[in-house]
């Protein structure tokens, strides 16, 4: 059964910084564009950062220059190095990976950003 499990998550203050991982596991992790999405309360869920099969990367506006996603084919995990976090960065946490056939999700992490 495919796996994708998220950690790091947690309470931090305005400025402060988390790192999330998303360790996975019976994929063929180099092949899957892996990605991660947040939902904060009432809103819809949102692409955050993804990190290409190819190994390029991109970013939400509102993240840019503070968050920096990044990939261990080795590990078979994906990062999420969050800087100069504001209160607006308050949402669960999503790790997704998807390929041309399968798209999976993990179950989410919190992360709150507050003083």
């Amino acid at each position: 059964q495919v796996q994708l499990v998220e950690s790091g998550g947690g309470l931090a203050q305005p400025g402060g910084s988390l790192r999330l991982s998303c360790a996975t596991s019976r994929i063929i992790f180099s092949i899957y564009h892996m990605a991660w999405y947040r939902q904060a309360p009432g809103k819809q869920r949102e692409l955050v950062a993804i990190a290409y099969s190819g190994g390029s990367t991109n970013y939400v506006d509102s993240v840019k220059d503070r968050f920096t996603i990044s990939r261990d084919n080795a590990k078979n995990t994906v990062y999420l190095q969050m800087n100069s976090l504001k209160p607006e960065d308050t949402a669960v946490y999503y790790c997704n990976a998807a390929s041309a056939a399968q798209t999976y999700w993990g179950q989410g992490t919190q992360v709150t950003v507050s003083s």
